[in-house]
């Protein structure tokens, strides 16, 4: 009796995993962070070892059954034999070098991809944006793998970008974009979106003059708190009624 209990409970965390999964792709897509090429991960919960991500699909039509579970090597679990990402190795390595992150994104937000091509701070510049932390590095592929289709395809790749992002929630892509690293699924969705926004704020106050970013202690203070348990669950509503899952 005990035993199926368990089971029960172990199905009922990994069918809320997997749906809230579902919910940050169309979220992400609505709010113009995910393009058709990007995607987001979460690690299982209970089992570390491996990680849920969409088959390679858009994100914004992805449901519970693209949904795939994959080893740290990016290997797929079982006998699933459907395409996935193939930048998939990034979320792998990550998880493998990172205990503390538990959701991953990587996308192409084209507000964000100007500051991967030049030497102008992306760091935050209006509190909303602290969550992406003070430290924001960029990632050049050529440094280490010369030219390349510019895919994180191979899990060397992907281990090479993981020390570039460091202890840090966000790392920058020369030429392609970013990832963002966060302790769960709504974490990351809300150092995504703050990235973004970021982005181009400091685009359009550079037009009118220099930019004041805010200090350290404000970025640790406020980063803190947004990522605390009641704006995350306010942001969280507002972010699923936009994406059209009134009534869930």
């Amino acid at each position: 009796m005990l035993e199926k209990a368990s089971r029960r409970n172990d199905d009922i965390i990994r069918d809320a995993t997997v749906t809230e999964l579902v919910m940050a792709n169309r979220i992400l897509a609505r709010e113009d962070v995910i393009d058709d090429f990007g995607h987001i991960s979460v690690r299982n919960p209970l089992n570390p070892d491996t990680y849920f991500l969409s088959r390679s699909r858009s994100p914004a039509v992805v449901t519970r059954a693209d949904i795939m579970e994959f080893t740290l090597d990016g290997e797929p679990i079982g006998s699933d034999t459907r395409r996935p990402y193939a930048e998939r190795h990034i979320h792998g390595a990550i998880y493998k070098d990172r205990p503390d992150v538990n959701a991953v994104t990587h996308h192409h937000a084209r507000s964000v991809l100007p500051f991967t091509m030049v030497d102008v701070s992306l760091r935050p510049m209006f509190h909303m944006a602290s969550v992406i932390g003070k430290d924001i590095k960029t990632w050049d592929s050529q440094d280490e793998f010369g030219d390349t289709n510019m895919l994180v395809d191979s899990m060397a790749m992907g281990h090479s970008l993981s020390r570039t992002l460091g202890d840090n929630r966000v790392a920058l892509l020369r030429g392609h974009g970013c990832i963002c690293a966060a302790a769960d699924v709504r974490s990351v969705i809300m150092v995504s979106i703050a990235l973004r926004d970021n982005a181009a704020l400091i685009q359009e106050t550079r037009q009118l003059g220099d930019v004041t970013y805010l200090t350290d202690g404000e970025i640790d203070m406020a980063g803190r708190m947004l990522l605390s348990e009641m704006p995350l669950a306010r942001a969280w509503d507002y972010w699923v009624g936009r994406a059209g899952f009134h009534g869930l």
